[in-house]
């Protein structure tokens, strides 16, 4: 019994490292390339059910590290009945913003050999490899077709890239003729590529930040984006791919937009394919949520960091179990928002905790984001020159800023 446990242990401890072996003996490296946070669509950000009955999903995604072999991982994380798919292909598309393919790069998917696979619910299914010329910082179409719709979606609104659905199984056609348009992923989770054993992961977990809002539809221009083209353009940094894990409106405390970011840790951090890192990014709609309808008293106020630096520890107790390294990213100011409307209280509670996160007895390393796009005439509010213009987001410019003042150097074997 004991060996029989030891052994599971040691197959696991490969999985989650991000190692295959194959039946000849040799080892295959994987690291995912990109990945996305799951959560269950709001109304508006769903598809309708008619929509997805004998349908084609085409999905483009950009990918960080490239390699020559991939396999996907398709999900069914909040679904409530099993999923059938029926047919999954991978190509590269036209451009990023093109629903059309190069039909000569098309390759099916397998899931245990077979064309079709059922997703049980709140589970996912990882496709068997398949030989792919992956460059890095390439775009990847992902064409999946269903019978019938899921009972519940699962999906990531905030993709910020063009999603294309068509009636019938036209997962290899080349162009998909009066598709309709939707700025949504749905039933995909990552995507691993094959590479060298010293590739590894850095996964981005933030919320809308993170996530994007703000920044340019198919332009792949969020700071994770920026950090990815950083790496690349660093020799000895190529091999480190960044997975961008950021929900709009999520929390560190409580549900909203997504499970809160405690809950969701395992999924969209541990079991990624070969992490190694993590930026939290996370605390800004804690705190601004406290107050947005009415005031908090001063208990409430310190409750509340307390929680919030609380949070914090147990992400870095729980990531450092795993071998990975914690990065703590200090919360950007938010003063003026109309939709937070934070006042003085508030404010004190931002720089309670960067205080904190910023202490060196805490995180790993850190990124101070506050330190590079705060006003330094108003240091509660964010620069005018990379503000999105509501005060709480940063624009693009902002974004190319935050990727940029990464240290590069967080993510060497040495450190």
């Amino acid at each position: 019994m004991r060996v029989g446990l030891i052994g599971r242990c040691i197959v696991l401890a490969m999985a989650v490292r991000g190692f295959a072996v194959r039946a000849e003996g040799q080892a295959t490296n994987w690291v995912g390339s990109w990945a996305t946070s799951q959560q269950r669509p709001e109304p508006q950000n769903s598809l309708a059910p008619e929509d997805m009955h004998d349908a084609t999903l085409r999905q483009v995604v950009h990918l960080s590290v490239g390699g020559s072999q991939l396999r996907v991982h398709l999900t069914n994380a909040f679904g409530t009945a099993p999923l059938r798919i029926s047919a999954a292909h991978i190509a590269r598309p036209v451009s990023a913003a093109s629903g059309s393919i190069e039909v000569a790069t098309d390759v099916a998917l397998t899931f245990g050999g077979s064309a079709a696979v059922t997703i049980p619910a709140g589970a996912e299914y990882v496709s068997d490899p398949v030989a792919f010329s992956a460059a890095a910082l390439s775009d990847l179409a992902i064409s999946i077709h269903v019978d019938e719709p899921p009972v519940v979606e699962t999906g990531h609104p905030g993709s910020r890239a063009t999603s294309y659905v068509v009636h019938g199984d036209l997962v290899s056609a080349a162009n998909l003729e009066g598709a309709k348009k939707v700025e949504h992923w749905y039933q995909i989770g990552s995507v691993d590529v094959a590479t060298s054993a010293q590739a590894a992961a850095v996964v981005t977990l933030g919320d809308s930040i993170t996530d994007g809002h703000g920044a340019t539809t198919n332009g792949n221009d969020r700071w994770p984006d920026v950090l990815a083209r950083r790496l690349q353009a660093t020799p000895a940094m190529k091999t480190v791919s960044v997975l961008n894990h950021g929900i709009g409106g999520n929390r560190l405390l409580l549900d909203g937009l997504g499970p809160n970011a405690l809950a969701r840790f395992d999924r969209d951090v541990v079991a990624q394919t070969g992490v190694r890192y993590v930026i939290v990014f996370e605390g800004v709609n804690d705190l601004g949520t406290l107050t947005r309808d009415a005031p908090a008293s001063a208990a409430e106020h310190k409750a509340l960091v307390d929680h919030i630096e609380s949070a914090y520890e147990q992400m870095i107790v729980r990531a450092h179990a795993h071998g990975i390294r914690v990065i703590g990213a200090t919360i950007t100011p938010y003063g003026g928002s109309d939709y937070y409307h934070p006042g003085p209280e508030s404010e004190a509670d931002r720089q309670a905790i960067n205080a904190w996160i910023r202490d060196p007895k805490h995180f790993d390393a850190v990124v101070d984001f506050d330190k590079v796009v705060r006003d330094p005439a108003r240091p509660d509010r964010l620069n005018p020159a990379f503000d999105s213009g509501d005060h709480l987001h940063p624009s693009a410019v902002g974004y190319k800023v935050m990727g940029e003042a990464i240290p590069l150097a967080m993510f060497s074997s040495a450190w």
